[in-house]
């Protein structure tokens, strides 16, 4: 059977039907990881043994005429970020290169509570820093669209996994557009909940007030699949939200008479003519359905990357403050405590996050932590005030997900500035705290081309409604 171009649901019907078997499902992955995968690197660890095991037990209780739950049997693989019991958790750093994880992470229980196959952890860059997945300390993940091409970062073994068919879908973590930006450059779907929709526990915090877990799957319906397993209040997460927070929308949801934003900010200087050319094909086909397009402006947005790097640096520096080799990871077992925690974190911690920590340290020094940190909180304010503005005049805001498509491996990783920029229009959202989508919407060389579909907070539910209504354009 062609198992790559099925749904998930369509996989499910087929289990129960007792076409297939989980064992077998499970094997045809593996067997793509085997074959594919030395191309593309997308893995950092394959449990093969672990994935089989589950397999059997799901092929049992399908025996037994047990009733199966959304997400039974299916294959997957989960960002090395978040934790799996007993598979290693690196980051993609050499600090936590030998780490093997004690406890699942809080959207790792509820998948296994689902019955799902986990394939093994995808590549990332390091603690989540980079938009390329080239600052993995490991390998560098290639786009699967083209092998000379970045599929983008950080998730982005998570999204070259789905887009090169050896996973039916994955977890990825989002801070400032990891989940979104390689969904777009990899031509799959990326949903970045609102904010406590997904619990953090257990993913290896980078940001807290802007890290959120999501899914990365082929089509917008898979998405929505995993996504309705993994959200809901966790007692191990104080900012996770109740299920009930999130709406579902009935299947009476209808294109006519939505109001759609277009925020000029997003459409200007440093656009790449023939993405904004796509997006721009995707909004008037929209409004032939009887949306209504509405200009709109974000005023603060010209502010936000800065403004980003300053809080997500600041969450850093205190967050990477516990990798210090005592407690697990990689020690250098120097002869005193100061040299081993300077010689454990300068040989385990890669250029990129030292650069992260050393400009999140001094942002909160003594003497400019108000003129950065706290003056970036303020601006914070006012972005998350703008899309509150927006929201009483428009229902959902559509914008591209990166100015560019993927680009080439090497070209900016001399130029962090430049690298930065390519998540120029995603990091808005999480510092809102908003939900957002990156869907295909069309190609330039063959390489995709994302569509991002902002909603306001707790609306992830009716994205997904809009996303399968375009998706059938």
């Amino acid at each position: 059977m062609d198992f790559v171009k099925m749904t998930i649901q369509a996989l499910r019907e087929g289990l129960e039907k007792k076409e297939f078997s989980a064992m077998e499902l499970c094997d045809f992955y593996l067997k793509q990881i085997q074959k594919k995968d030395k191309d593309i690197n997308a893995f950092l660890q394959i449990d093969a043994d672990g994935a089989k095991e589950q397999a059997k037990v799901i092929d049992e209780k399908i025996s037994k005429g047990e009733k199966l739950k959304s997400l039974v049997g299916i294959p997957c693989a989960i960002k090395d970020a978040i934790l799996v019991k007993n598979l290693n958790c690196t980051s993609g750093s050499k600090i936590l290169e030998n780490y093997k994880a004690v406890e699942n992470a809080t959207c790792v229980n509820k998948l296994k509570a689902e019955g799902v196959v986990i394939l093994g952890k995808t590549n990332m860059d390091e603690f989540a820093m980079g938009s390329s997945t080239e600052r993995s300390a490991f390998k560098i993940t290639k786009n699967p669209y083209d092998l000379t091409k970045v599929p983008g970062g950080s998730s982005g073994g998570s999204a070259a996994a789905v887009a090169g068919d050896e996973a039916v879908f994955s977890l990825g973590s989002d801070t400032g557009g990891s989940i979104r930006q390689p969904a777009s450059f990899c031509g799959v779907v990326g949903l970045k909940p609102t904010y406590g929709a997904v619990s953090r526990y257990g993913l290896i915090a980078f940001g807290s007030s802007l890290d959120q877990i999501g899914p990365l799957a082929k089509n917008v319906e898979d998405c929505e699949e995993v996504f309705k397993a993994i959200t809901g209040k966790d007692d191990k997460d104080a900012t996770s939200v109740p299920s009930d927070k999130f709406k579902v929308q009935s299947s009476k949801f209808k294109v006519e008479g939505l109001r759609i934003g277009i925020p000029r900010e997003f459409f200007g200087e440093g656009l790449d003519k023939e993405v904004k050319k796509i997006v721009e094909s995707v909004i008037k086909k929209i409004e032939k359905q009887g949306a209504k397009i509405i200009d709109i402006s974000l005023p603060t947005m010209p502010f936000a990357l800065a403004c980003y790097y300053i809080i997500a640096t600041s969450e850093a520096s205190a967050n990477l403050a516990r990798f210090d080799g005592v407690r697990y990871g990689k020690s250098s077992k120097a002869k005193n405590l100061f040299s081993d925690y300077t010689q454990t974190r300068g040989e385990g911690f890669g250029e990129e996050v030292k650069r992260r920590i050393m400009l999140g340290t001094f942002a909160l020094s003594s003497g400019y932590y108000d003129a950065y940190y706290l003056k970036a909180q303020k601006v914070r304010a006012k972005i998350k005030q703008d899309f509150e503005n927006a929201f009483t005049k428009v229902d959902f805001i559509f914008t591209p997900v990166s100015p560019f498509p993927a680009f080439d491996i090497g070209v900016k990783m001399d130029d962090p500035l430049q690298m930065y920029l390519a998540d120029i229009y995603t990091v808005p959202i999480n510092l809102a705290g908003v939900p957002a989508l990156s869907m295909p919407a069309g190609r330039i060389n063959d390489l995709p081309v994302g569509l991002q579909i902002i909603g306001k907070h707790f609306s992830d539910f009716d994205i997904l409604q809009l996303a399968k209504i375009i998706e059938k354009f």
